[in-house]
């Protein structure tokens, strides 16, 4: 049965839980498997720490919450030094490179891909669409869920007006995640840089 813990970090404002939302409905809603979400934020409405926790299983979810993180999504300095610390051995961690220079030291056989999502997001016309590069990218490297479910999904849960601009976020964080890993084996390109 596969299980797979994700957690997701960074500060209010950046699209973090909109992100955990894109992956737990594409795997559920479209996929056909189990997901959960939690969420967690500060009470400022942006600028305060936020995190989800994603757990999407082959079978029923009994304990929704995240433990060992297999993947953790990072958008702040702040949610690396908090949550790299749970990651378990042999982890993932994909990061924007332009918010977050430097990791710290990751659990050992742990990868890292460091991508410059919000600089993406920007040239596409909103840094607000970062969150939906990051989840791209993420399905991509891992391949636990789907490019067609996360479409879907992104149309579901964004405005009517930036949908066209999330797709194109997607799409291009999903070719870097799909071109930077081989599923089959895990093994990570030698184009990519480790944030180490």
């Amino acid at each position: 049965m596969a299980r797979h813990e994700i957690r997701l970090g960074g500060l209010g404002g950046q699209g973090v839980i909109l992100c955990g939302m894109i992956l737990g409905r594409a795997a559920s809603i479209y996929d056909g498997r189990h997901a959960t979400l939690i969420q967690s934020f500060g009470p400022e409405a942006r600028g305060s720490a936020c995190s989800a926790q994603v757990i999407i299983a082959d079978e029923q979810i009994d304990y929704p919450y995240v433990e060992h993180p297999e993947a953790l999504l990072l958008f702040s300095r702040d949610a690396a030094a908090q949550f790299v610390r749970q990651l378990a051995a042999g982890g993932l961690v994909i990061y924007d490179n332009g918010l977050l220079p430097l990791l710290p030291e990751l659990p050992p056989g742990s990868r890292a891909f460091g991508l410059p999502a919000t600089r993406w997001a920007e040239e596409l016309g909103s840094r607000l669409a970062s969150n939906v590069v990051m989840a791209g990218a993420f399905a991509g490297i891992t391949g636990w869920v789907s490019e067609a479910a996360l479409e879907k999904a992104v149309t579901d849960l964004v405005p009517i007006s930036s949908q066209a601009l999330n797709l194109k976020a997607l799409r291009q964080g999903h070719d870097y995640g799909s071109q930077s890993c081989d599923h089959e084996t895990g093994k990570q390109s030698t184009s990519t840089k480790l944030g180490l």
